[in-house]
């Protein structure tokens, strides 16, 4: 079962959009060889994820289901580093380590490793990342990713997941209510002087 997931698991893209409806393209992978989850839940992929999914399931090719989203050109995260506040909530939720910085410090996107799934565009509390488009590549298996893209995305992944388990186990990663009030607040008050700074500016 697991070579069979693992074959699956090689025609998605490896974005990790969650657009599927699975919190990671291996989990949909998963879905897939159970039988529960149908071949036309990618945009990112389009139809040539569709046609390798329906060739190794053994089904017909259908249409990409709207209700998942419609196929967009490629895109990567931009991240505005002169309003940037450091909250670091892009980096929670990038879901391939695309992303650095640290707590009040810009922070800032590695161009290579964005897989343009967009995650980061909801917590940022202002509105600081924008989406700037990518060339495809020549003679990728994908319109617009690679398989060396693809491979490496899966693989930080599979990283990114293993350190936040073993964080979860330890006793000192647990946040305290006090810390975490207290970071909130920074927030706010960080987002409060952006804010205040695109009035002044507006008014210029």
């Amino acid at each position: 079962m697991t070579a069979f997931i693992d074959t699956i698991d090689a025609c998605l893209p490896q974005t990790q959009c969650t657009q599927c409806g699975y919190p990671r393209c291996r989990v949909y992978a998963e879905a897939l060889a159970r039988g529960e989850a149908d071949i036309n839940r990618c945009p990112p992929g389009d139809v040539t994820t569709l046609h390798a999914l329906a060739r190794v399931l053994g089904v017909g090719v259908k249409p990409l289901d709207p209700t998942y989203g419609l196929h967009r050109p490629r895109t990567r995260a931009l991240i505005d580093e002169a309003v940037c506040i450091g909250c670091r909530k892009c980096i929670d939720a990038c879901p391939v380590d695309a992303i650095l910085g640290a707590r009040k410090l810009m922070h800032t996107v590695l161009e290579q490793e964005c897989s343009g799934c967009e995650l980061c565009l909801a917590p940022c509390p202002v509105d600081c990342i924008s989406l700037v488009p990518v060339a495809p590549a020549a003679g990728a298996a994908w319109p617009e990713y690679t398989h060396a893209e693809t491979e490496r995305w899966r693989q930080r992944t599979l990283i990114r997941l293993q350190r936040l388990q073993a964080g979860a186990r330890s006793p000192a990663s647990h946040t305290t209510a006090t810390e975490s009030l207290r970071r909130k607040a920074e927030i706010r008050a960080a987002v409060a002087r952006v804010k205040e700074k695109r009035r002044l500016t507006a008014h210029k």
